[in-house]
Parts: structure tokens; sequence; C-alpha cells
């Protein structure tokens, strides 16, 4: 009989190329299990505890440090060393006192360290919402996750005002909302893909095309030096209006 099933193991060669792992020196590497980030685009914890942050030499001690509960993702935690995380998860390890953001850079993904009271929370981008029973509003979030929205009149749709691609604030680890902004000229945010992944400014302009998908449209951010970048919408994650939520700093001062 032949194989049945994906394949369990990964080696170093086809894994992501921002991974900080020697590709010769071994010829395995730690495969993320199925979660809330796909392959691509996710570290499993294990990379991150023995490759990015050194607090373990090898496989087997970061697997004992996240078995003994000693690492949160989302303010909950994570007993897999396995476990992918991605764009915008916090991660703390209370007994170093040590907090980090995952955002996006020119590498990749890496790890931004915050505060205490900024790993409480986190921003999430809505990709999709559907109508459920009861008046409320499913939202899809980028990591996987949904909220359920309580909708007062749904014949009102003026009432309804989260639309896709904008972003919710969700405190941890409880995932309720405290702030909702919406995807529109003159916000904060940050390029998550394309050769400009990483860069962050305030949108100056949204295409309004016709006939294109919402998605597809061309967007152009200034950063704070005046230097002007071009993506699609897809590719724009709103950080703040008036200021961002989520401190966003170049590559060389990240982990």
């Amino acid at each position: 009989m032949g194989r049945k099933g994906a394949s369990t193991g990964l080696k170093r060669k086809p894994a992501p190329r921002f991974w900080p792992i020697h590709r010769k020196e071994f010829t395995w590497v730690v495969k993320p299990s199925p979660g809330p980030h796909s392959t691509e685009n996710c570290l499993p914890l294990a990379v991150v505890l023995r490759d990015v942050l050194r607090f373990a030499k090898t496989r087997r001690e970061a697997k004992t440090i996240v078995s003994n509960g000693k690492v949160y993702v989302d303010g909950k935690i994570v007993r897999r060393d396995d476990f992918p995380v991605g764009l915008m998860d916090a991660i703390s390890i209370p007994d170093a006192d040590k907090h980090f953001c995952v955002l996006p850079s020119y590498k990749g993904l890496v790890l931004q360290p915050i505060s205490s009271e900024e790993s409480k929370f986190k921003l999430c981008r809505i990709e999709d919402k559907k109508v459920v029973d009861n008046g409320q509003v499913q939202l899809n979030l980028h990591d996987g996750s949904n909220m359920l929205i309580k909708i007062a009149d749904m014949k009102k749709p003026q009432e309804d005002v989260y639309k896709t691609l904008d972003t919710l604030k969700v405190s941890l680890p409880d995932k309720q909302c405290l702030e909702h902004i919406k995807m529109k000229e003159k916000d904060f945010a940050v390029i998550i893909g394309g050769k400009n992944i990483g860069k962050s400014g305030k949108i100056v302009e949204i295409e309004k095309a016709e006939g294109k998908k919402r998605r597809n449209a061309l967007v152009t951010i200034e950063d704070e030096k005046g230097n002007r970048y071009q993506t699609i919408l897809d590719f724009v994650f709103a950080v703040g209006e008036k200021q961002p939520i989520m401190p966003m700093t170049e590559a060389n001062q990240v982990v």
C-alpha cells in the first residue's frame, strides 16, 4: 500500500528562507503543526526558542521549556514545540520577563520586543465576514480565529461598520474587540507582502478602480522620510489611525 497523509518531516533546504537556520549543517528541521498560520508564513516555537532567542541549544531543551508551560502565545499557554506563530502574534516568556510581537520585515517575519502591556492585545485583520443567526455577524480574522459581533438591526446596513481588510485591536486572551481601525486613507499601515514587505507609513492614496477586486486596488504608502511605496490592498495591514498602535521599527533593530 502507498503512503497515506502528508509528510511529517521538513528538510532544511525547502524551509522558508527567513528561518534563521543553517541549511547544510543538518538535514531536518521542525515542521510546524497545522494551526492558525501556514508553513510559509510562520515560525515553529522550537525554532523561535533555539535559533532566534537562543533560550535553548537543542530542540530537546526547547521542547522541555514549552512542555513545562513557560511560553505563552496570545495570552495562552502553548505546550507544543511545533506550534506555528505568525503575523502579529504575541509571544510571552514570563520567567524571563520577555515579550515579543511577530512583525513583517524585508527578511520575512521577525520578533519585535514589546512591553508587558503591549503583550495584552494584538491586531487582527478581517479577512472575511458572514451573517449568522440571531442578528450576529461572524468576522473571520487573519490568524484563523473568528469573532461574533451583535448588530442591533440587520435591516440597516449602516449599523454594520465592520468591513473586510479593516483591523481590530483585540484583547488577550479573551479576544474582545477594543478598537476598530477602518482601512482608509491617512491611516498608518505596514506592508505584509510583496517586494516592499516590512515598509510602514501613512496611506496616501487608495485606488478607486471600477471592475477590479478591492483586494487588488493599488495603494500608495509614504514613510516618515518621504519615500513612497506602491502595493496592492491585500498586502496592506492597517495599524492605527492617528498613530501606530504597535511600534514599527526597521529590521536591524529587531531580534
